[in-house]
This record gives C-alpha cells, structure tokens and sequence, in this order.
C-alpha cells in the first residue's frame, strides 16, 4: 500500500503503489483517483484505508482539481479543492494537513521546509513542467518563509525518460524550455524525461536536498500508469507537518 515513505525533520513524505485496496479491476486495488470511473464508494474506502495507514485523519487531506497547469493555491483547511479554481499545486503552513498528488505516469513533487514549517505539493506532468509549476510552487513556498536551500524535496514513481516516447517535434519543445528532458527511448525513438526536468529545475533553484524515486510507473507492475494501461487508477503521494 505504502510504496515509500520519508521522515526529515518533522515532515512526512509518503507515496502509494496499486495494492491492498478494495477497487475492482481495471482500477485494482488501490486507486486513489475520483475522476478516472471507478466506484466512488470504493475510492472513498481507498483514500479513507491509506490516510488510516499513514496516521493521518482522511478529514486532514487536501486533495486538487489538477489539470496540467502551474497555478498554486495556498491552504490552511482540510478537504478536496474540486469545487474551488483548478490548481496543480497547494502549500501550507498548517501542521497535520496532509497535501496529496495524484498521478499515473506524471512526477508528484512533495516539498518541505521543516524549520519554517512550511510544506508543499505539485503535480508535475510534461504540460506542467514546461509551463513552470515546480518554480511556481517553490516561490509560493518562499513567500510563506521557506528558503530554497533548506527545502527537502522527494520525487515519486513515474515513467522514465527510456520509456515516454513523444514525437520529434514534442521533444524539441521540451528540450527548448527545459533542456534536460531530452531522452530517447529504450528501442532510440525521441523521448522526454519528466523527471530529469524537474530534478533540474529544482537545482536551478538552490534546491539541493532532493531525491528521485528509482520506479518507472510504466515499468511497474505495482504501480498505476496511464500510458500503459490507459483506464487504470491513481497512486497518491503525501506529504504533511508533524505537530509540534
């Protein structure tokens, strides 16, 4: 259920894989995801199952209205933002909330800066990488009293850069705004590393406390991905302030 999970400092950081739910195939087992045409029921047993797994009160998840873009929205109370302004990022000064990201091939971009206690979520796809949402987060974050060189930032599963093949033209694109996703596939057709990109951005930024996680969605079994599977569920990633 839990694929991994972090503690620095105060901040937890956790990020799911597909098992020990109760969704139905094409879903199994544990999709995450609202939107994707499983049973509500059982996407509320899902998420309710692994905020109960990680300690976290289901009530204390803010869960987003993503939609490929780079607008952040700053919170301080539980519960989904579907109803608010669509965003692809949220931050919180807030101990206790649980940010979440759902993905099935994209990057989740879980940040914390545990000494000015501030934390933060961004869901980083190929349209929301090239159009800024990881620097947009990190400023958002700064605003808040956070300091770039304090951040700790863990990226989760994701398809890799030897497996998200894209046209040529689409490659260029990226590799125009963000140069270090430009990658090839496993069998040499152009390619485009998401997640080379947004380790890259972060560094620019003075983010130097940051890991990737090593799993391919698209490679892994234990996980959703939308490129293979096409209708398939979401994994969630987490990341919240301990109490103080």
């Amino acid at each position: 259920m839990i694929g991994q999970s972090y503690e620095t400092g105060g901040a937890r950081f956790a990020f799911t894989d597909r098992w020990g739910g109760v969704s139905a195939a094409p879903y199994a087992q544990l999709n995450l995801g609202g939107a994707v045409g499983d049973d509500p029921a059982a996407v509320l047993g899902n998420r309710n199952l692994a905020a109960r797994t990680l300690g976290v009160d289901p009530a204390d998840v803010v869960w987003m209205n993503q939609v490929h873009g780079k607008d952040v929205a700053v919170v301080d109370t539980p519960g989904g933002l579907a109803g608010a302004t669509p965003v692809d990022a949220v931050v919180t000064t807030r101990p206790g909330l649980a940010l979440a990201v759902l993905t099935a091939d994209c990057v989740p971009v879980l940040l914390a800066d545990p000494v000015a206690g501030v934390a933060g979520a961004a869901h980083a796809g190929r349209p929301g990488l090239l159009a800024g949402v990881v620097p947009a987060v990190v400023e958002a974050m700064t605003a808040l009293g956070a300091e770039p060189e304090r951040l700790v930032v863990h990226t989760g599963p994701a398809v890799c850069g030897r497996c998200y093949e894209v046209p040529q033209d689409l490659r260029q694109l990226g590799a125009d705004t963000v140069p270090e996703t430009w990658a090839t596939t496993r069998w040499g057709t152009p390619a485009l590393d998401i997640v080379a990109g947004v380790q890259a951005q972060l560094g620019r930024l003075g983010v130097t406390g940051r890991t990737a996680s090593a799993v391919c969605t698209l490679e892994s079994a234990d996980h959703f991905s939308y490129r293979r599977d096409r209708t398939t569920g979401r994994l969630a990633s987490y990341v919240w302030l301990e109490s103080r």
